[in-house]
């Protein structure tokens, strides 16, 4: 894990053309192994769920959301602050330096619903679009368990509308896909500790859990150091700035404490 990431021109092209790429062995097997366990505790203590699935609106049932965990135990901060992570998100995105916004685990419960079509972007009052998400199972998965699927090439349409997670954006972002005819690319299995990187624009959803296991996934959110922060145009991006981007202000550069160069 202290050697860099390899990452070709052809796949820097990719992703650039794409909004997307999956890279396998982003983590090694052994690292993986270690901190499967320690992140999946971590979620176990500081998630906030206890509602059947049955009872849960469309958000609550496409995944168990768990929120800036490297705040809350050292050793995940060990995983998220991973350089050779950042190292080829700001290659990627084509920028020198990446700051983290935040993490979450999302895991995905047997039986749990689909996410919805959705456009990461739409959260973040940030006045860039290098932004991106690695996408990490921290089990084997395939495509029966909740795989991360793209709308390819849909982040060059820039924000479609102002919507977030919900039925309402997945049937009229499914319909945007459709009418852009985009091509819909989905893996069909991924190891631990292979990952997606995926702009903030592009346009994204997931299965539902088809299978008898969790689908384990941590993610971590990165963007362009130098960005700075908009005037948020919704109430999502409000409590964005208050909960990541704090003390910073609007017009100010997003680097405060919360927001370290992690390359």
């Amino acid at each position: 894990m202290n050697v860099p990431y390899p990452i070709s021109d052809i796949q820097k092209a990719e992703f650039a053309s794409s909004g997307h790429i999956l890279l396998e062995g982003v983590a090694t097997n052994a690292f993986v192994r270690q901190y499967r366990p320690i992140i999946r505790d971590a979620c176990m203590h500081f998630g906030t769920e206890t509602r059947p699935i049955e009872e849960r609106d469309t958000y609550g049932k496409a995944f168990l959301q768990t929120t800036n965990l490297w705040q809350r135990d050292q050793k995940v901060r060990d995983f998220v602050f991973q350089s050779r992570f950042a190292e080829v998100a700001a290659t990627l995105l084509g920028v020198e330096k990446v700051r983290l916004y935040h993490d979450q685990a999302l895991f995905k419960e047997p039986g749990g619903g689909p996410t919805p079509w959705h456009q990461d972007q739409y959260y973040w009052p940030l006045d860039t679009d290098r932004t991106i998400t690695m996408w990490m199972p921290l089990v084997d998965i395939d495509s029966n368990a909740g795989m991360l699927t793209f709308a390819s090439g849909s982040h060059r349409g820039g924000a479609v509308d102002d919507l977030a997670i919900s039925d309402e954006s997945d049937r009229i972002l499914a319909g945007h896909v459709a009418d852009k005819r985009y091509p819909v690319v989905r893996a069909e299995r991924m190891a631990a500790g292979d990952a997606t990187f995926h702009l903030g624009l592009t346009i994204h959803t997931a299965g539902g859990n088809g299978s008898e296991i969790m689908r384990e996934v941590m993610t971590i959110i990165y963007f362009a150091d130098q960005t700075r922060i908009t005037e948020p145009r919704n109430s999502h991006q409000r409590a964005d700035l208050e909960t990541w981007l704090r003390p910073r202000m609007p017009g100010q550069l997003a680097d405060g404490e919360l927001n370290p160069v992690l390359n």
